[in-house]
């Protein structure tokens, strides 16, 4: 069992608070002060430094509103593939290993963990880039199967439920105005009839009132 390894990341990185007007203008709040001690259950830090750095490219933060680095996006990362996913639990692995046609998704014989892994040692000292650097190095991996996982993974991870380690404190649904899984709005559709009406996102455990939790979280 190797040795638990951390993440330090800004505290405002993990839900600092962003508001947005009704006409759809990013407000951000004060977030709080200091860092905070992730737990990585796959990345080793320099991995996840890596990582992090290379998500906040393809998704960064700009007069927009908040980029992966705000979201989490790494933690999600980080979960998918110390979870299931990760290990292909749920893909059919065995050859023959061919090449195909899109719609048919990877048919390699590597799993994202070995994918991943692969792919941050193309990525070298990345982290210690400027930003403009950065770029070159991602535009020369950029058809390779780890770039196309990484963007990907990169959007899920802005926008997918907190639940699963992104998306933190639903700033990413706040960007696009996505208000959470909720049912029905029949209550407020005579309430607001003719005005403009944002509502507050709520995520699935909000909703449900019970602790929630993704398939990342399965064990053998």
């Amino acid at each position: 069992m190797r040795r638990r390894e951390f993440l330090t990341m800004p505290a405002k990185s993990l839900g600092g608070l962003l508001l947005y007007t009704l006409a759809g203008e990013p407000v951000r709040v004060q977030a709080q002060d200091g860092t905070v001690r992730v737990p990585l259950r796959f990345f080793t830090a320099d991995e996840a430094r890596v990582v992090a750095a290379a998500c906040e490219r393809i998704f960064p933060s700009d007069e927009n509103g908040p980029g992966a680095t705000e979201t989490g996006v790494v933690i999600y990362i980080d979960r998918q593939l110390a979870g299931p996913y990760g290990r292909d639990r749920y893909r059919y692995t065995k050859g023959p290993f061919v090449e195909s046609v899109p719609e048919h998704g990877y048919q390699g014989q590597a799993n994202p963990r070995e994918i991943y892994r692969e792919g941050i040692r193309l990525l070298g000292d990345f982290a210690d880039l400027p930003a403009a650097q950065q770029d070159e190095r991602l535009q020369a991996i950029e058809q390779t199967v780890f770039f196309q996982m990484l963007r990907a993974h990169t959007i899920e991870g802005m926008f997918s439920d907190p639940m699963h380690g992104g998306n933190a404190g639903l700033i990413g649904w706040q960007l696009i105005g996505f208000p959470g899984p909720v049912m029905s709005y029949r209550d407020e559709i005579d309430r607001y009839h003719g005005l403009p009406w944002r509502p507050k996102p709520k995520s699935l455990e909000q909703v449900t009132r019970r602790r929630v939790k993704g398939w990342e979280e399965e064990v053998d």
